[in-house]
């Protein structure tokens, strides 16, 4: 006999997304670290709204303004994760000479840039141009793409900076930063692998049945599914890594490592962000 359940794959996958975004969220705030990862926390909060308005309004709107939500939706959603991208590379890097963080930053964004140009089609200047409702939509969803994929290889980028040299500044072993830096990584690299891998399979299948064209698609979901159970994984690693303390974190509930504390006017130099940079600042379902 095999068993009958009840609930899809999909769904399973989307409760168990929830409940792991929930116990996050807890800890980040039970444990204090959302004023050290303010914009990592917001961006969470603001994941877990959006799988939970798919849910409340799908298929209760028009789909003309079912699909505006969502989009808007996605276009915040990238903003906020290149705003996350951002603050952990200053959490990381906090105390980098500015010619460092200059010569990093530009080499980084020519490869995204690089990356973003040549993967991908791009729309006509007509579609673009054009004045209409839909093709605003088409327009904001584009950009979320876009954006999505450029947080994607920055936060790549990122990972293997970290694991390289955060050591020498501020996301050593075991640091909260470098643990939030290895899943962004992770969930980035599992994303553009599916993304790769349904593009290889649109140019190379040509379905001429039905039966083709539904074996296609649900390889597809397949994929989307594995990118889920992904990011499942990478929330618990959040969980696991947010709720302990960083080595040598001190009684006064202070998270500065051992091998970097100095003292106070060193401390302060270490974590000092450049003046002029002050104020700057990813999933499909």
């Amino acid at each position: 006999m095999h068993p009958n359940f009840a609930f899809s794959a999909t769904q399973i996958l989307w409760t168990l997304t929830f409940a792991a975004q929930l116990v996050l969220l807890v800890v980040l705030l039970g444990r204090d670290r959302i004023n050290r990862y303010p914009w990592f926390s917001a961006s969470i909060v603001l994941f877990a709204l959006r799988l939970l308005t798919e849910v409340l309004l799908g298929g209760r709107l028009p789909q003309m303004t079912l699909r505006s939500v969502f989009i808007s939706f996605a276009d915040l959603t990238a903003l906020l994760s290149l705003a996350v991208v951002v603050e952990i590379a200053r959490r990381a890097f906090a105390g980098a000479p500015r010619g460092v963080w200059v010569g990093w930053s530009l080499a980084a964004m020519v490869v995204a840039g690089g990356v973003l140009y040549f993967w991908g089609p791009w729309p006509a200047r007509a579609e673009l141009a054009a004045d209409s409702p839909l093709a605003l939509l088409r327009l904001m969803q584009f950009v979320a793409q876009k954006m999505d994929m450029l947080v994607d290889v920055l936060s790549i980028e990122l990972g293997l900076l970290v694991l390289a040299a955060g050591r020498r500044y501020k996301a050593g072993w075991r640091s909260h930063t470098q643990a939030i830096a290895i899943g962004l990584s992770t969930v980035a690299v599992a994303w553009l692998s599916v993304q790769g891998a349904w593009q290889v399979i649109a140019r190379t299948v040509h379905p001429l049945t039905r039966a083709d064209y539904e074996r296609v698609i649900n390889l597809g979901n397949k994929l989307v599914n594995a990118n889920k159970v992904v990011y499942i994984a990478v929330l618990v690693w959040w969980i696991l890594w947010l709720w302990f303390d960083e080595p040598g974190a001190t009684e006064t509930g202070s998270e500065t490592p051992v091998e970097e504390s100095a003292t106070d006017g060193q401390a302060a130099l270490l974590t000092e962000w450049p003046s002029r940079d002050e104020g700057g600042e990813t999933e499909q379902a």
